[in-house]
């Protein structure tokens, strides 16, 4: 197992079990997407929180290993040819974790990129737009008295919500029957809109009966539960 004690990141923030991918983050609808899928492929990991409070993700170490300070991000000491493997962006830890274990991304061509077509509409679509949701109705942007802004993401949120409740008639998950890590990237932002959020009754969420009953699985799961446990330790 190639040593880790080199990054920077291992200085501010060492690992007690630096054989196990060291996962630095903080529990909000991209950080559980990791942690999530560490669980669900049990994954032996470390946690780092992150705290946002004390401005960590602007420190150098941080910064060392996530250049655009943004969670999460992880260093896994057995990474390509043996070698350690500094990550961040969700969607990229995703694919390499899926790549790495085998797990949660079809092995047939099609499948794989009908996989990553709804990881990128979740990273291109729901969260950026999720997250506009949150800022204008939970915090700062609620003092706001024109709104307008919050008006737009709201109503392109539920445009996104139609999608997905379109697309999932008839089917258990994104890709038919198959749990994959585009169920991992989108479905802790649809329970952030209606959770953290509140924003379930702006967005009529409870038109959209699909996405509801697909979210109510996706929470059941026991890797799901250990994923938000452990990004809340």
């Amino acid at each position: 197992m190639a040593d880790i004690s080199g990054f920077p990141i291992t200085k501010r923030w060492p690992a007690q079990h630096p054989d196990r991918i060291q996962l630095y983050s903080v529990p909000t609808p991209n950080g559980v997407k990791v942690s999530i899928f560490l669980e669900e492929a049990g994954l032996p990991y470390e946690f780092h929180r992150i705290s946002f409070d004390d401005k960590d993700q602007f420190t150098p170490e941080f910064l060392s290993l996530s250049p655009n300070n943004k969670i999460p991000a992880i260093l896994d000491p057995d990474g390509p040819g043996g070698k350690p493997l500094p990550l961040f962006e969700s969607g990229a830890i995703l694919l390499y974790l899926a790549e790495k274990t085998g797990k949660f991304l079809p092995d047939d061509a099609a499948g794989r990129y009908q996989t990553i077509q709804w990881l990128m509409f979740q990273m291109g679509g729901v969260g950026p737009m999720f997250g506009q949701v949150g800022f204008f109705h939970k915090f700062a942007g609620k003092e706001f008295e024109d709104k307008r802004p919050r008006d737009r993401y709201v109503a392109e949120s539920r445009r996104l919500l139609q999608v997905l409740d379109r697309w999932l008639e008839g089917r258990q998950w994104m890709l038919g029957d198959t749990y994959t890590i585009a169920d991992m990237a989108i479905f802790p932002w649809v329970r952030n809109l209606i959770g953290f959020y509140n924003a379930g009754d702006l967005v009529g969420f409870g038109d959209f009966a699909n996405v509801r009953r697909v979210l109510d699985v996706f929470v059941a799961r026991p890797g799901v539960q250990r994923g938000l446990a452990g990004a809340n330790s």
